[in-house]
């Protein structure tokens, strides 16, 4: 028996396994305006964080809005109320990335279109926090937050309340499926009465995990039928 006969007879009695598959190409596409959003398949997504920015804001500042209406029944139409809107914390188990900023613009720009509201730009905000050295989370004791009103008002810009945006999650896991439920809660403090408000909205996801594909064992010295 030659080396050739040797070996074609080895490969026949040993089976190999593949995988068949295809190439990947990236292709992007313009979402319109009355399209749904696409589903993020490992984190949450504009899928999950436009509804909890659209519910929490329109619940919070239309019972506000319900209050202000109430008292100008009685004494006249009162002013605008100026909102600090300090910092978007993410105390949920996923990192944001740049969401982060997005949740921060559209809660702003939420708060701008309302009537009874007007928000402090985020420039004289930051310029605040920074000249104080303050940490937004410190703003409750009453030196730190007699300091951080004194320089917004020296940048002309006096401010009513304070707003707080955090972000939470939980997870419940069914094997290697889970679900996810996210919940975004706005904090609202009177600084002149210290009178506190708050609201939130949850989204629940779901997650679940599939084989990538099919392997399949092969013989090539063996008729395939």
């Amino acid at each position: 028996m030659d080396r050739r006969d040797f070996l074609r007879m080895g490969l026949a009695t040993v089976p190999f396994t593949f995988a068949i598959g295809c190439r990947s190409h990236q292709f992007g596409h313009v979402i319109k305006d009355n399209q749904s959003d696409m589903v993020g398949s490992h984190a949450a997504g504009a899928e999950t964080f436009n509804p909890l920015i659209d519910e929490s804001v329109a619940k919070l500042l239309g019972r506000q809005e319900t209050q202000f209406h109430n008292v100008s029944l009685n004494g006249g139409p009162p002013a605008p109320k100026r909102i600090c809107f300090v910092c978007v914390e993410n105390r949920s188990i996923e990192e944001i990335g740049d969401f982060k900023e997005q949740i921060y613009e559209q809660i702003d720009s939420q708060i701008l279109e309302a009537q009874m509201f007007e928000p402090v730009s985020r420039r004289f905000v930051d310029a605040a926090l920074y000249e104080t050295r303050l940490r937004p989370d410190s703003l409750f004791l009453p030196e730190n937050m007699r300091l951080f009103m004194a320089a917004l008002e020296q940048q002309g810009q006096p401010f009513d309340y304070l707003l707080y945006a955090k972000l939470t999650s939980g997870t419940t896991a069914n094997n290697q499926d889970y679900q996810r439920d996210y919940l975004l809660t706005l904090e609202m403090v009177n600084v002149h009465t210290g009178q506190y408000d708050k609201e939130s909205a949850k989204v629940r996801k779901g997650y679940h995990h599939t084989r990538a594909g099919k392997w399949y064992n092969y013989n090539p010295f063996t008729r395939q039928s």
